[in-house]
């Protein structure tokens, strides 16, 4: 057996033993998961994690390799990639290299071989906390030393927003708007730009004066890392400008308008990373709507698209909540298809469908492909919700204790 040459010590003097990938620095970060089967390309390049170590429950990481085109940002601030399975060989004909030379390119540590599902249990009840990504014989006393002493910084948003004032700009475009870079997806930018909207984009100290100075349509606060709280010359720049224009956030910006209005936030325990959102109802304890967002490169039929997703999503319900699948010991079926508890149309949530289209194949008209993939997040969805919703957890499917339980 391969020895193991890097851990991570966390601050309950845990430790998971693995495999180092990417560079080969310590770094101490605030440790977090996420449930997406795949983007893990979008994730690391999304400057949301800077200073976070993020924990991918999906066991099979690197295997689509890394492509020009996918980036969020330009410099990734990820500040590392904790996975169970690592694959150095990539199957993709657009990939230009692996996702541990891009992570060594940009100092990024990876940690491969550990108890992903282990990790993201104790991330999800004991909630984010600060973790060391060093070498194996760093002892854990070593560790706790370096962890007590070391403080997250709150200088995050300052760290990636961009310095200066970039334009993309739509010929005949029919709208003008002005981005406050938080930490700015690029793919929000492609968002406005096929809507028809031309995107000025400013660094988060910009002044009042100077965004009024190019007279926008819109104000977009855009997502980014941290607590919003830090985000102060932001918070002023809205309160400011509030009543004059229409503005909207995304993740931080949202909270940041919250704050200027006099709101206040708080950190959860822990967030929810992933591609499928449900939403409950906290008096019948039934799920009212399903939002799920996946990546299908071009669209090329999204109608079609929507229902490759919707389905997906209804077949993860069933197994999430109604479904049970009683074999022999021969691996035969032993109950008649209408006992399955398969889910019924009258049981049916709301089911949002985001289709994220962007340039994909220069094949096949640019499409990625669509399908079973969609049905992967659904459950452990559905599961994290009901623990919100009753602090109950539930390690078994179909889940128990549910409004949806069958009695068999």
């Amino acid at each position: 057996m391969k020895k193991f040459d890097r851990k991570l010590i966390l601050e309950d003097g845990s430790e998971y033993y693995g495999y180092g990938f990417g560079s080969d620095g310590e770094r101490i970060t605030e440790i977090v998961f996420n449930t997406s089967p795949v983007g893990y390309q979008e994730i690391i390049s999304d400057p949301s994690y800077t200073y976070q170590t993020v924990v991918m429950a999906y066991p099979l990481i690197g295997n689509y390799g890394i492509t020009e085109g996918d980036f969020e940002t330009e410099t990734p601030t990820i500040g590392g990639l904790a996975v169970r399975n690592y694959n150095d060989q990539p199957s993709n004909f657009r990939s230009v290299c692996t996702l541990s030379e891009m992570m060594e390119k940009f100092g990024i540590p990876g940690i491969s071989g550990i108890d992903t599902r282990k990790l993201v249990r104790s991330i999800r009840n004991l909630g984010s906390r600060k973790a060391l990504l060093t070498d194996a014989d760093t002892s854990l006393q070593e560790g706790l030393l370096k962890l007590a002493a070391y403080k997250i910084p709150t200088d995050a948003v300052e760290r990636v927003s961009r310095k200066t004032v970039q334009k993309y700009e739509v010929s005949g475009g029919t709208y003008h708007v002005a981005a406050i870079d938080c930490g700015m997806k690029q793919n929000i930018v492609r968002c406005f730009n096929r809507r028809g909207c031309s995107v000025t984009v400013f660094p988060w100290n910009t002044s009042a004066e100077e965004i009024e100075g190019i007279k926008p349509d819109g104000i977009f606060l855009s997502n980014g890392p941290g607590d919003p709280a830090d985000a102060r010359p932001v918070i002023e720049l809205v309160k400011k400008l509030r009543g004059k224009y229409p503005m909207f956030g995304i993740c931080l910006g949202h909270q940041i308008i919250s704050l200027a209005y006099g709101a206040r936030t708080y950190k959860l325990r822990f967030g929810h990373r992933g591609g499928n959102h449900p939403v409950k109802n906290l008096e019948t304890g039934k799920i009212e709507k399903m939002v799920a967002a996946h990546d299908v490169g071009k669209a090329v039929n999204p109608l079609s698209c929507e229902g490759q997703i919707e389905g997906g999503v209804v077949m993860s319900m069933g197994y999430a909540l109604t479904e049970r699948y009683p074999i022999d010991d021969n691996c035969k079926p032993i109950d008649k298809y209408g006992s399955l508890g398969l889910f019924r149309a009258h049981e049916l949530p709301e089911i949002k469908a985001i289709v994220i289209d962007k340039p994909g194949l220069k094949v096949a008209g640019g499409a990625i492909g669509i399908g079973e993939i969609t049905s992967i997040p659904t459950a452990p969805a559905i599961a994290d919700a009901y623990f919100r919703y009753d602090h109950e957890r539930r390690y078994e499917l179909p889940l128990k204790n549910t409004p949806y339980e069958r009695k068999w």
